[in-house]
């Protein structure tokens, strides 16, 4: 469907950042000339606790009107990226973002050129510097990490050049990708982003196969190229890690947010260890689907007999906002802002990006786009995205724009909270056994793809990067075996990995935002034990965890969690949430005897 065949009510309203065009060039001008009062201030940042206080002032107004140019140009583009206009918009807006990072690149090595004691003793003297004093001994930890200025203004020239691997791939993969058809029940179906999932879910197992070979010919056929823009996204982490004197792009990806390797590594070695739970949920698919082997394309079926119970978006909403009811009636209140202010894109159409996320800028409304179907999955998707929602909203609504971006690490937390809420509303809301099983598996793929698979992805980024350490080629045939391998090693041999999920990993848009996935893991233990609390009512739960979403980037991340009791520098929270894996899959078992 053509975007402009959509529904304005379906649609998100994107003139709460601007009414006008004339709006958005205002802006852009007001950007360029902030931009310049600050470049006015080149070697004169520190003159005295006034200038310094100054630059922090222009610097927040310089990011706050940036940023809404920057994600109003890309919502727009992303609502459609066969539209021209959002073409240019989103040209526009990254060539703005490359001017200030290369004008204002003398900043970091300007404020560096001093000890950190010099700024904590102007802090001293001026209380209006003591909002910035975390903000500035987190940009005191790259001491050792910055450059002369020259040297940065170097580094900014050639960071102007990176991305390409990752816009290269979204045109390829949103904009250009054409699957072909695959024959449901004697009718042609366009096979895409959007409907791949759905169409696993198919009773038949040769429809499944066939959606599966099919979508992925597709990455077969440009697995040269795909492997080439990959090479490039690790080249420059590895440019900018070695540039940084980082040992590692791992390291330098976690250093921003103060976590060590070893929570990245504790990860991997935590799910290492507990994979058999993992190979007994895999055993429970292949014996209820009576298949004498169990095939990648098996795993997304649903393990019910009949057809799936099917959901309106007014159900979903209605649904999303019982099952959160346990975070108090000001969050219910709150979320509701979503589908009475249209912050939720719902619909696929043509050129739309693919996939569910939420973005915004602060002081605009949060903005949530989905492809809803009207399946469980799709309910789970819209608790999911808007809980996100709600921790942009909290955080905005509670912090100055220097601390109200809360840290990707964080990010996956308020998300799957919802999504467990939701979870264990469905469960105690099923009218019988069978319903109850399917909201059961429901929870176990989540965290099958959720904790076992996003560390498999962790683990092959690790492998992969530390081969281009190494020296080794990165050809498509190594990125293959690797994945494969890895593949087979977390699915057990009681799974069948198909040739074509070799070619997995070049699907994946993740992997062009560095060591982001593993984030998906931790998120989603630490929610299971957060969202356990509130759920049995243990004393200042809601309050703790509430709390943490009106926090932002106040703190440190690992310090923020610790509020809600939960420390992902331990290996508790990762047992505890396999530990409810362990518990679900033994309620399904106990199910699946009474209803094979």
């Amino acid at each position: 469907m053509q975007r402009s065949k959509v529904k304005e009510t379906d649609k998100w309203d994107l003139t709460k950042f601007f009414k006008t065009e004339k709006e958005y060039n205002a802006l852009y001008d007001k950007v360029l000339d902030t931009l310049n009062k600050i470049v006015d201030l080149k070697d004169h940042i520190l003159d005295s606790t006034d200038s310094l206080y100054n630059y922090l002032v222009l610097d927040d107004e310089l990011g706050i009107n940036s940023e809404k140019i920057y994600v109003y140009s890309y919502l727009y583009h992303f609502s459609d990226t066969n539209d021209n206009k959002g073409l240019v918009l989103r040209g526009k807006a990254d060539k703005l973002i490359e001017k200030i990072n290369e004008d204002t690149s003398f900043v970091r090595s300007e404020l560096l050129s001093v000890k950190f004691s010099v700024i904590k003793e102007m802090i001293s003297k001026d209380n209006r510097l003591e909002k910035y004093a975390f903000a500035l001994e987190k940009l005191f930890r790259y001491e050792d990490h910055t450059l002369s200025k020259d040297e940065e203004q170097i580094i900014s020239l050639a960071t102007n050049a990176f991305g390409t691997p990752d816009n290269v791939f979204s045109a390829l993969d949103n904009a250009d990708a054409k699957f072909g058809t695959v024959l449901i029940d004697g009718e042609e179906v366009e096979l895409n982003h959007s409907n791949y999932i759905r169409l696993l879910n198919n009773k038949n197992p040769k429809i499944r196969e066939d959606v599966f070979k099919t979508y992925y010919k597709f990455y077969s056929e440009h697995e040269n190229a795909l492997a080439e823009m990959y090479k490039g996204q690790v080249k420059e982490d590895e440019f900018m890690s070695k540039v940084r004197k980082f040992n590692s792009p791992l390291e330098m990806s976690l250093f921003n947010d103060d976590i060590s390797v070893d929570v990245y590594h504790n990860l991997i070695k935590t799910v290492h260890d507990n994979l058999k739970p993992m190979y007994d949920y895999m055993n429970l698919r292949k014996d209820y689907l009576k298949v004498d082997k169990l095939h990648m394309y098996d795993l997304a079926v649903d393990l019910v007999k009949g057809e799936p119970r099917k959901f309106t978006f007014e159900e979903a909403k209605n649904i999303v906002l019982d099952a959160v009811k346990p975070l108090g009636e000001q969050y219910v209140k709150d979320l509701s802002q979503a589908f009475e202010n249209r912050w939720i894109d719902k619909y696929p159409n043509d050129g739309k990006r693919s996939g569910a996320y939420q973005w915004g800028s602060y002081g605009v409304d949060p903005y949530v786009s989905m492809n809803f179907e009207g399946n469980e999955e799709s309910v789970s998707t819209m608790a999911h995205e808007l809980g996100h929602a709600m921790h942009s909203y909290y955080s905005d609504r509670n912090q100055d724009f220097t601390y109200a971006q809360y840290p990707i690490f964080l990010a996956e937390i308020a998300s799957t909270v919802n999504e467990v809420l939701l979870n264990e509303y469905f469960i105690a809301h099923a009218e019988d056994d069978e319903e109850r099983l399917l909201y059961i598996t429901s929870f176990l793929d989540r965290f099958r793809a959720t904790v076992y698979r996003q560390t498999m992805f962790a683990e092959f980024e690790m492998i992969i990067h530390d081969k281009e350490q190494e020296g080794e080629s990165l050809t498509p045939k190594l990125l293959g075996d690797v994945y494969y391998d890895l593949n087979k090693l977390y699915y057990g041999d009681d799974v069948v990995s198909d040739e074509e999920i070799r070619y997995e990993w070049s699907r994946i848009p993740h992997f062009y935002t560095p060591f982001y996935v593993y984030k998906y893991a931790t998120g989603l233990c630490a929610a299971i034990a957060i969202a356990s609390d509130i759920l049995s009512g243990k004393k200042d739960a809601k309050e703790k965890y509430l709390e943490f979403l009106r926090s932002g980037s106040s703190n440190y991340p690992l310090e923020i969690l610790k509020k809600c009791g939960v420390d992902m520098t331990t290996k508790e929270p990762l047992l505890k949430a396999i530990k409810m894996f362990e518990e679900k899959l033994a309620e399904a078992k106990e199910i699946v005897k009474k209803v094979k």
